[in-house]
């Protein structure tokens, strides 16, 4: 499954993946969409980053 280290990230930490769109700024829905191919490293990094911050605010 493309994305598979981002997925199991967010999970791990309790993070819902509508929350890491919210702090991108897009629908959740786009964000499902964009994680069925492999994201590009740079975008890749982003998510890595919010879920990182969202982490921390909890």
């Amino acid at each position: 499954m493309a994305n598979q280290e981002i997925r199991e990230l967010a999970n791990k930490s309790g993070i819902r993946l509508w929350r890491i769109a919210d702090r991108m700024g897009i629908n959740d829905g786009n964000l499902s969409r964009r994680l069925r191919r492999e994201l590009p490293e740079a975008e890749k990094e982003r998510v890595v980053k919010i879920i990182e911050e969202l982490k921390k605010e909890a």
